[in-house]
């Protein structure tokens, strides 16, 4: 399929639509809210970072118990980077080989893959300044006194 993937209606939602048109799901699957559990094969580090995000983006709005396994990609990606960074501060960025030739630590590899998806997922929950940049949460809706009026009026 060409062209730009399409936005998941939650996160239109929260951007909020310029003419204040509400937007409309066209057949989007609407799963509820909710903390997915955190998948027990994740290493130390992904589970840290699985505390550390869970909360923060069910209180977005931007997570569903469906989500368990984009997240636990996310999370198992960080921990790779984690263990693969920590390698290279121990080794460097380069090493030797048995035949004594200088090659590019495969550390960095492992490291440069784990950190490009990261990435992708980071924008799929909208954990980056840019896809965070294009999300606006609506604040809480202040009636004006007319309406208050009107309302109490009504027998509202």
């Amino acid at each position: 399929m060409k062209g730009r993937k399409p936005i998941p209606s939650k996160i239109k939602a929260l951007r909020g639509h310029p003419d204040k048109r509400p937007h409309a799901a066209k057949g989007e699957p609407a799963p509820a809210a909710g903390l997915p559990d955190c998948p027990k094969h994740l290493s130390f580090e992904a589970k840290g970072e699985w505390a550390r995000i869970t909360d923060q983006l069910a209180a977005c709005g931007l997570l569903t118990k469906i989500d368990r396994a984009a997240l636990a990609a996310y999370c198992q990606a960080w921990g790779r980077w984690i263990k693969a960074e920590g390698e290279l501060k121990k080794t460097g960025l380069v090493v030797k080989t048995a035949a004594g030739n200088v090659i590019q630590n495969p550390y960095l590899s492992i490291a440069n893959k784990a950190m490009e998806s990261m990435h992708k997922f980071l924008a799929e929950f909208g954990m980056t300044p840019s896809s965070r940049s294009r999300i606006r949460i609506a604040g809480p809706q202040h009636e004006d006194k007319l309406e208050k009026l009107l309302r109490v009026h009504k027998g509202a």
